[in-house]
């Protein structure tokens, strides 16, 4: 079985359901498509909106950091966790899935979507989500607790360290150059708190990987 949904359901309004479904153990797959936005209310700013991003209720750019759903679900233990990215490793995601449809619990995919909302030419959405994952915004990973039966780590990071800015990502969308044309300096402090975060989540996803 998989339950699909976007991120304003998965973040915010349905997010005790989420969670509740995940803490069951049962055997069903969920799969989050992650734009960001509320995308079909005419994108407001969800939970799952990054720093510096212009939306609807985040006029100013959002000044609070994204939730991460992915950390959450892996602290239980017992969750399979992927984050996919098909524009930047379509043979990540593929085994994503296959790994989440063979495991017998509760999995969470979570899967970079871009979105009209973003302000991009979404003929070249593809490339966007590569510079995404590339930038360390949105590492590739996988979570599957059956491999701690072998003595091995459960926790893989899938991407490679980030070889660009955050900002070479995010001056490709709208959501992002719009607040340089109207607030410049409100728009450079966010963009160092953004990719500050960056940093700090590359880091601890990597002693994750590294550590067990």
């Amino acid at each position: 079985m998989w339950i699909v949904g976007g991120d304003g359901w998965a973040y915010d309004i349905g997010s005790s359901g989420l969670d509740h479904v995940l803490s069951t153990g049962r055997n069903v797959n969920i799969l989050v498509l992650d734009t960001e936005v509320y995308s079909n209310t005419g994108g407001q700013a969800s939970k799952s909106t990054p720093i510096g991003a212009v939306a609807k209720f985040a006029n100013a750019g959002k000044a609070v950091g994204k939730k991460d759903i992915g950390l959450q679900a892996i602290s239980y233990g017992n969750v399979y966790v992927a984050r996919v990215a098909m524009g930047a490793n379509p043979q990540q995601t593929l085994l994503a899935f296959r790994e989440a449809e063979a495991y017998e619990g509760p999995s969470l995919v979570l899967a970079y979507s871009h979105c009209i909302a973003h302000g991009i030419n979404m003929q070249n959405g593809l490339d966007q989500q590569n510079r995404a994952v590339h930038s360390g915004y949105w590492p590739l990973l996988r979570y599957n607790p059956e491999v701690r039966q072998s003595g091995e780590n459960p926790f893989v990071l899938d991407s490679p360290r980030p070889t660009l800015k955050l900002r070479d990502y995010a001056d490709n969308e709208l959501r992002y150059r719009m607040l340089r044309i109207t607030n410049p300096k409100g728009a450079d402090r966010l963009m160092q708190m953004a990719q500050a975060a960056v940093d700090r989540k590359w880091k601890l996803y990597e002693d994750m990987a590294t550590q067990g």
